[in-house]
């Protein structure tokens, strides 16, 4: 029988209002037909992701699998319920807010984390300038990289507060959470073009290690489709995130639209 777990409720906050995509900008996003700002598909992530941590503990943050759809956005100072149902293993979690459904994903913990080899990724550098983005930007087949990134110390506990996530786990035990594996995901647009506002549509995340505060963080990505659809245009990548440029922390699916087709505001 489906087990239902205890709902992870949030205030949801924008942590990107400053940011270079200004579909965390009130003005801007209410160009596109929403009514403000959106929280980061990235940080809705992370809240999802305090289920199987608070299920599973460190074995989901080695070895879990997630992965993400966004359908309505969750928007700054919200309530955000995170509901999740256990059948034979699997989570499938829900996201409500405004009593919308915002994102559906799953989560499970596999046996063990497969085998995935650093040469099968290619290391790029970001390129040396970046430009306005065009459909060829993310040519298919196309190798892409990121600055490299860390979230030690105040910044690690600063971004536990930013994405509401209160499980003792990272703290005691030194990790990393895996929404910062998500974050710098998003970096492999925004370190190689300039972007105007762009949104994350979903995401899938094969955890291979647990991260550790501190840890150097950056992908090794492969644009594998780059498409139109009903007027907006789509970027996927697949990647290897690795720490400290030896050790795989994940290897992710990653869904945009790059260049959103603008609409009336309702």
């Amino acid at each position: 029988m489906p087990n239902r777990l205890e709902t992870w409720r949030v205030e949801a906050y924008n942590t990107a209002k400053q940011s270079e995509n200004k579909m965390h900008d009130d003005t801007v996003a209410r160009r596109f037909g929403f009514s403000g700002g959106l929280v980061p598909g990235v940080d809705v992530f992370a809240y999802m992701m305090h289920v199987p941590v608070a299920r599973w503990g460190r074995d989901f943050l080695e070895r879990g699998l997630i992965e993400a759809r966004f359908i309505k956005p969750v928007y700054d100072g919200e309530t955000a319920d995170v509901d999740a149902t256990e059948h034979d293993g699997l989570l499938t979690i829900e996201v409500f807010s405004r009593t919308e459904l915002c994102a559906t994903g799953t989560a499970s913990l596999p046996a063990a984390a497969p085998v995935v080899s650093l040469n099968d990724y290619v290391a790029v550098p970001v390129v040396a300038e970046r430009k306005p983005v065009s459909p060829a930007t993310f040519e298919t087949g196309k190798w892409l990289g990121t600055t490299p990134r860390r979230w030690a110390g105040q910044d690690a506990a600063d971004y536990l507060a930013d994405i509401r996530e209160t499980d003792p786990i990272f703290a005691r035990e030194g990790l990393g959470h895996p929404g910062l594996i998500q974050r710098v995901m998003n970096r492999v647009l925004v370190d190689n073009t300039i972007l105007g506002p762009w949104i994350h549509v979903g995401s899938r995340m094969q955890l291979l290690s647990a991260a550790r505060a501190g840890d150097e963080i950056t992908a090794r990505a492969q644009v594998t489709a780059n498409y139109e659809k009903k007027g907006h245009r789509f970027v996927e990548l697949d990647a290897l995130v690795v720490a400290n440029g030896t050790t795989p922390l994940a290897h992710c699916q990653h869904i945009a639209i790059t260049q959103p087709r603008e609409q009336a505001a309702a």
